[in-house]
């Protein structure tokens, strides 16, 4: 069978997630290959450098520079229409060159077609808006059901149980419920290779107290990246800064007690939060879903990327539920002692669930 993986270029995630997926059908033999673009499509071919690639259009949309997003969500409308647009006919223009079997869209809205099975991958099936647009949420989240059930089948990356999952009602709990098959948590640390890692506790021989992951888009990335420095430019304990870009793999900077990387491969980033005792990183899905994987949820220090009401929720029901992370609301961060939503330190042996 011939399978096209296909993940939208919005931070690393959707690709990282995509990997378990692309290691389970190679391992049945089938012939999988890698659809997208920018960074995400980057990650997968350096994961898996014998694939072969088709490049796919580009969604052109970038954070702004306020924390509220302003006049974000009117662009991201019209920016989607087009990329809807365009994916759905260059993946046309390349089913007619070749005979696929099946077609697995992570988030690409255009990435289907009515030939060919599709699958659609979401932890969103109920999208949820900032506080200022909440009026429209009813019609975003049925044109999100509208899109969706244009494909054979809707995966969604969590737990069925309603209580005991991780998307919280991002994807429990409505009407939708009945189009989705819940496949459980998708991370690349599934593997056996990182599985026997994490279960040996592999210390990296570079013990960091601190590690700090960047991700998503700009300029929110960049922005981010400034204030974790401006945070550790007095640093009393080891800290590294994962800068989360793959195209430069290589540079290594060290400033004090401070060590800057663009990227690391799997298995360093088991070792090295392994050792760690505070995580800081963004509240994405698929960082939550690594971090479970990894067994350190615990040690997190969640940062929603300010304006994305998605990562603020996640943040918030987490730390509810688990009671022993701390998330940092999305209001300008200087030291350590930034401003919190309710929550406790990180403590050094996982919470118990409530």
């Amino acid at each position: 069978m011939k399978v096209l993986v296909a993940p939208l270029n919005w931070g690393l995630g959707h690709a990282t997630r995509c990997i378990p997926i692309i290691q389970h059908y190679l391992s049945q033999g089938d012939e999988v290959i890698l659809g997208g673009d920018g960074d995400s499509l980057l990650l997968l071919k350096r994961t898996f450098p014998s694939l072969r690639c088709i490049d796919l259009p580009s969604l052109e949309l970038r954070y702004t520079i306020n924390t509220q997003q302003r006049g974000f969500y009117l662009r991201a409308i019209w920016a989607l229409i087009r990329f809807t647009i365009a994916d759905h006919y260059y993946l046309g223009q390349e089913l007619a060159k070749e005979r696929i079997d099946l077609i697995i869209s992570d988030n690409r809205f255009g990435c289907f077609s009515r030939d060919v099975r599709s699958v659609y991958i979401t932890h969103q099936l109920y999208p949820i808006l900032p506080h200022r647009l909440r009026i429209w949420q009813p019609i975003a989240r049925a044109v999100h059901a509208r899109i969706y059930k244009r494909y054979d089948e809707v995966w969604v990356p969590d737990h069925a149980d309603p209580i005991n999952n991780l998307s919280g009602e991002l994807s429990h709990g409505g009407p939708f419920d009945k189009y989705a098959k819940y496949i459980g948590p998708l991370s690349r640390f599934s593997n056996p290779v990182c599985k026997g890692m994490i279960r040996n506790r592999q210390i990296s021989s570079k013990n960091y107290s601190i590690v700090a992951i960047l991700s998503g888009l700009e300029p929110q990335r960049t922005i981010f990246e400034q204030e974790l420095l401006q945070r550790f430019s007095d640093a009393t304990e080891q800290a590294l800064l994962i800068r989360g870009k793959v195209s430069d793999p290589h540079t290594v900077i060290n400033k004090g007690r401070l060590t800057i990387r663009p990227y690391i491969t799997d298995e360093e980033l088991i070792s090295v939060v392994q050792s760690a005792h505070l995580i800081i990183t963004r509240s994405g899905y698929s960082t939550i879903m690594d971090l479970e994987a990894l067994g350190v949820l615990h040690k997190a220090e969640l940062h929603p990327t300010p304006g994305q009401s998605e990562q603020e929720y996640l943040a918030q029901i987490l730390m509810h539920r688990l009671g022993s992370f701390s998330a940092i609301s999305p209001s300008k961060m200087n030291s350590a002692s930034g401003p919190r939503w309710t929550g406790t330190r990180p403590t050094a042996s996982p919470p118990g669930r409530s």
